[in-house]
């Protein structure tokens, strides 16, 4: 959603050792494993470690992995091997990820040490999709040096799939700048059309797992509320067609604002951000709204307990009354509102800064280069 780069000194290269050589792979172009990548690149860049992102030519059209220090080279086989046939340690991010690089070091000259951050995930599905996801789970887990979890459940699961070593690593997403003035934040609503009403607002991608059938039942609760709050979901997916034919067929007070890049000044104009996930790990429209000091639903799934403490309204997943009922206590109850702006950004603090997460990642390299020093 935001970009902010890290800015630390570059340090000098231990004498007579090379700058170590990093390939971080993305499987896709999903905004939290990308806004990580940048961050990663540009905080290694600078304490002197050769970063190559191989990626989706989107991805790097969006998040500009070169303008943070790294090589960027397309996700094509061809390139994949070349880029990991030079590199010290390869980090993929992603089930997916994590299996091409996997077989892009197989019948390599070298050893070269596998890292997998595991970002997301979902419960299991049932029957051949759902045995299919558990073997891909079980060869990543099992090719990876180090597994790093994003949230504890994620660690607990990368450990039963057979993980030799799986580590809590929270990944840090860039801070936004501080919040937009009033007046700003009054045009964005105008824009939106949420004049004198109030607004909700949920970002992610148009997919099943989001949750987005459920909401758009809890916004047809909402119809009854007045003043009639104004539901906008920015994000765009294979489920658009069929959420934009309920809007209209049920005439929900729904829009769907597609992908855009400025979800966090339409996240700062919001009264309450939503998120209805049937799974989530370390949710970027959780960790933004509680940075913003916007008061934030949430279905109390994966490691979005962890992540939020007592700073958010937590709801069983599959229950769009209890959603819709939270949601309509928020919007009629401003102190409530406030009260959890003030907790959000207190347990923002917690969280470690793009710093921290730059200095565990990085150690976790230099333990695997003493391994494997001849």
């Amino acid at each position: 959603m935001s970009s902010s780069p890290v800015s630390l000194p570059v340090p000098a290269q231990p004498y007579g050792r090379p700058p170590l050589r990093t390939v971080q792979v993305l499987g896709g172009a999903g905004a939290g494993s990308c806004a990580h990548v940048r961050s990663l690149a540009t905080g290694l860049a600078a304490r002197g470690v050769r970063v190559t992102v191989c990626a989706p030519v989107a991805a790097e059209g969006e998040y500009d992995f070169t303008g943070a220090g790294a090589q960027f080279t397309p996700d094509a086989v061809s390139a994949l091997r070349a880029a990991c046939a030079g590199a010290d340690v390869v980090h993929a991010h992603g089930l997916r990820a994590g299996m091409r690089a996997a077989l892009a070091l197989r019948g390599g000259g070298r050893r070269v040490p596998l890292v997998v951050t595991w970002h997301g995930g979902a419960p299991e599905p049932a029957g051949a999709l759902g045995r299919l996801s558990r073997l891909l789970e079980r060869r990543v887990a099992r090719a990876a040096a180090v597994v790093l979890g994003a949230s504890s459940d994620q660690v607990d699961l990368a450990r039963r799939r057979g993980a030799r070593d799986a580590r809590l690593a929270a990944p840090a997403v860039p801070v936004a700048t501080a919040g937009e003035p009033a007046a700003e934040a009054g045009k964005t609503r105008a824009e939106l059309g949420a004049v004198e009403r109030p607004l909700v607002i949920a970002v992610g991608s148009l997919v099943a797992r989001r949750g987005y059938a459920l909401l758009l039942d809890a916004a047809r609760a909402w119809r009854v509320l007045d003043p009639l709050p104004l539901l906008v979901i920015a994000g765009e997916g294979p489920l658009r067609s069929e959420l934009a034919r309920r809007i209209e067929a049920e005439g929900l007070p729904v829009r769907l604002l597609g992908r855009r890049r400025d979800a966090d000044r339409l996240l700062a104009a919001a009264d309450v951000a939503v998120l209805p996930s049937r799974w989530e790990g370390r949710s970027l429209l959780a960790q933004e709204a509680l940075r913003a000091g916007v008061a934030l639903v949430a279905t109390e799934v994966g490691g979005v307990p962890e992540l939020v403490g007592d700073a958010a309204v937590l709801v069983p997943y599959g229950d769009p009354g209890a959603l819709a009922g939270a949601v309509a206590g928020l919007l009629h109850d401003p102190d409530r509102r406030a009260a959890l702006a003030l907790a959000g950004r207190a347990q923002a603090a917690t969280w470690p800064s793009e710093d921290e997460t730059v200095a565990q990642v990085l150690s976790v390299y230099d333990e695997l280069m003493e391994r494997h020093r001849p």
